[in-house]
């Protein structure tokens, strides 16, 4: 069962009401006895894989080339 703690109380308690939100702790902040938010835990951030796309990719050729040419007048003119 979450715990309801009025704004007023929860300012002067709100390190001490984070610490048990991260212990996985679900929190409800009131105004006027009112819920108002709701204070939990973040999920954990998911590793990332480094390479995941490696051979999804395909580049032409004249990737190189073609990449660091300067822009046309035209394809300046885009982008203004």
């Amino acid at each position: 069962m979450s715990e309801v703690v009025n704004i007023h109380a929860a300012k002067t308690q709100l390190s001490r009401l984070v610490e048990r939100a991260h212990a996985g702790e679900e929190i409800i902040l009131a105004k006027a006895g009112k819920p108002y938010a709701r204070l939990v835990p973040l999920a954990p951030a998911r590793t990332r894989e480094f390479g995941f796309l490696a051979g999804t990719v395909e580049l032409g050729d004249n990737f190189e080339n073609e990449a660091m040419r300067p822009l046309s007048a035209e394809e300046l003119a885009d982008w203004e």
